[in-house]
């Protein structure tokens, strides 16, 4: 018979001698990997104990792609009632990690415990003297084994301290409680009745898949022109590299484009979504396909593929990656319709069903059915991403997912991670809740988010409260400050003030954010009263812009950019802090990165000026509060000196500080 003591407990759902439990982060129980990307500060947590009262211990087990094995010891943290042990650990090395949690008898806590009671008092001073002596020559063995010898020096000089009949119990105390001794045994103490979790897998992905600046912007505005008989003639891939080289003046990462491939000229669209298109209208990107070919083909108005390859070359040359959107969706005119009938849905009458989000109707668009032939859609899928890969993309902004099958997602993202784990997948998910984050679980590396319908404070620091604690292991949010679809009430009025505040808010909440041009202008009509369309939209005409004009916000951009490039703190999700301000129109909120503290107060009224008193929560932030904190604005360039309390002016012309604190 084996006893539950003699072996080491690996039974799912089962308990070791030791119990873990609670263990966190884990996703979905484990089948899917949590988000990390290279250097990210992982918090990982766990509940320890055991029966009676003596010490346990924990130890995150982290283990690299390559099987290389690493501890990190954890820590018990406050409320100690309800056993919480914690520990940070960042990986270095893109790939599949892996950890346990390993919790242990801790005999040397347990010495130090009975010791501090008893030899104060002169109780069983031989027999706790005999206990420690052995405790710490075992140690110093064990460092002697793995090369340490001056720890194990030091180990044996505490035990020898012990060996004395008269020796003085409160100096021997002093001694083995010591910081350089506490050290050593912590690392080479003995540990006991040692008892792993379960392995839950870790995927480290690049820096980018969490930190990024997206510019969006249409090829076919950048440099179109009308002729003297006000005809439209399009601009094309060559004539947006100015386009690329002022994103990459700006600071931006990573330049989107609208589908590139043909439009289908059945039920086109017209100006503000009409259906009385003529010859002259462009129609939509998103309608896909038409007899110059489908997704892997380019509209021959931009270009051809030479002309890509320059564009691709052009952004490379400036540090900038391409996302292209990756649409699965047709035109009626696409190749698909006659090849491949049973990708569509067949109504009752033999039409096919065009896509519908009611009010709103897209006629000139036929949605994907994954029923009929999920092989050949899939690999097909497959194929097409594999392809434009293939052409110096790394990167898609995936087009309504939330409207494609979860499994789907699952296998193709799997099948693309496989050979090119660079590739990063935005997910374009303006939808419910539960299905936004079962897309980052599959495996999305970002999101679309709720951001554009947060304005208030409470919105605000209920939504990234939310993001960086309980959503942070699995869902990474992008803030879009607007979209070709979403023209935000909060922008409508024109006021320049609202397009900065929008954008300090996007740019220092979020680690990744996102600008469609024409934001910088300030351009702001609505199609509509209490609708949520841009009037004259870009995705149905040529949109040519000045984007020197005066006013804009290239600069705000610009320095917004730069601002987060200097601190990691800006790069991070996870690590925030919001502080408290009595005025409902500012909000506070920091966010660390090891000893980067940065500090955003950000006025919420674009019409008024507001002032208040900011207090700092210096706990939080790890500061002394017997010093003073020295606040430089990256915005402005200007000192101050903090305490935990401050008062701060903020007006439309300057409605926030971003603020680096150091003490």
């Amino acid at each position: 018979m084996e006893f539950p003591h003699k072996r080491l407990n690996r039974t799912p759902g089962g308990f070791g001698r030791i119990p873990v439990t609670g263990i966190s982060p884990v996703i979905e129980c484990g089948t899917y990997p949590v988000k990390a990307v290279v250097h990210e500060r992982l918090r990982i947590t766990a509940n320890v104990f055991r029966e009676g009262h003596d010490a346990v211990a924990a130890s995150v087990i982290l283990t690299s792609p390559s099987g290389r094995q690493r501890r990190i010891d954890m820590r018990q943290i406050e409320p100690l009632g309800l056993d919480i042990w914690e520990a940070h650990v960042r990986m270095a090395e893109e790939g599949e990690w892996s950890y346990r949690v390993e919790g242990w008898s801790d005999p040397w806590g347990t010495w130090v415990h009975h010791a501090e009671k008893k030899l104060p008092v002169g109780v069983d001073v031989d027999l706790v003297f005999m206990e420690g002596r052995d405790l710490l020559e075992r140690a110093a063995t064990h460092a002697d084994q793995v090369g340490v010898h001056g720890a194990a020096q030091l180990l044996r000089g505490a035990a020898d301290s012990m060996s004395e009949a008269a020796s003085d119990a409160d100096e021997v105390l002093e001694l083995v409680t010591s910081r350089p001794i506490m050290r050593a045994m912590a690392r080479f103490g003995p540990r006991e009745l040692v008892s792993p979790s379960a392995e839950y897998p870790i995927r480290v992905e690049r820096r980018r898949a969490l930190y990024s600046s997206w510019y969006e912007f249409f090829p076919r505005s950048q440099g179109a022109w009308q002729d003297e008989q006000g005809n439209w003639h399009s601009g094309t891939f060559d004539s947006s590299h100015e386009r690329l080289e002022a994103a990459a003046r700006m600071g931006f990462h990573i330049v989107y484009l609208p589908p590139i491939h043909p439009i289908g000229s059945a039920f086109k669209k017209g100006k503000n979504n009409t259906l009385d298109a003529t010859d002259a209208d462009p129609g939509s990107p998103w309608a896909i396909g038409s007899a110059a070919g489908g997704h892997d083909a380019i509209h021959p108005d931009l270009g051809d593929f030479d002309a890509f390859d320059r564009f691709v070359q052009k952004a490379h040359s400036l540090g900038l990656e391409v996302a292209l959107d990756f649409a699965l969706q047709a035109s009626p005119d696409h190749p698909w319709v006659q090849e491949h009938p049973e990708w569509f849905t067949t109504r009752i009458d033999g039409t096919i069903a065009y896509a519908e989000n009611p009010p709103k109707k897209y006629q000139d668009i036929y949605p994907i059915n994954f029923d009929n032939d999920p092989v050949g859609i899939y690999h097909e899928s497959l194929r097409l991403l594999k392809f434009w890969i293939d052409k110096g993309v790394t990167v898609f902004r995936v087009d309504n997912p939330h409207t494609k099958p979860v499994d789907f997602w699952d296998w193709l993202l799997k099948e693309i991670h496989a050979d090119h784990p660079e590739v990063i997948f935005l997910a374009e998910a303006f939808t419910r809740p539960q299905m936004m984050a079962t897309l980052g679980k599959v495996g999305y590396q970002q999101s679309y988010t709720y951001f554009t319908w947060r304005n208030t404070k409470w919105e605000l620091t209920e939504y990234l409260t939310d993001l960086s604690t309980t959503m942070a292991d699995y869902y990474r949010p992008n803030f879009f400050v607007n979209t070709p679809d979403i023209n935000p009430f909060f922008l409508q009025s024109g006021n320049p003030a609202a397009f900065s505040i929008r954008s300090v808010l996007a740019a220092t909440m979020s680690p990744s954010w996102g600008v469609y041009s024409g934001f910088e202008l300030f351009e702001h009509e609505a199609n509509a009263p209490g609708r949520e369309e841009y009037l004259d939209s870009e995705k149905y005409e040529f949109r040519p812009r000045d984007f020197d004009a005066q006013p804009n916000l290239n600069l705000l951009i610009g320095r917004l950019n730069e601002i987060r490039e200097e601190h990691p703190a800006l790069q991070q999700l996870r690590d925030v802090q919001f502080h408290h301000v009595p005025h409902e129109e500012i909000i506070a909120f920091s966010k660390t990165d090891g000893d980067d503290v940065v500090l955003t107060v950000c006025s919420l009224s674009p019409d008024h000026d507001v002032y208040s008193e900011v207090y700092l929560d210096f706990e939080a932030l790890g500061f002394d509060r017997d010093r003073p904190v020295v606040a430089h604005d990256e915005l402005t360039g200007e000192e101050y000196q903090w305490g935990e309390r401050n008062f701060v002016k903020l007006y439309p012309a300057q409605p926030a500080h971003i603020l680096s604190l150091r003490q």
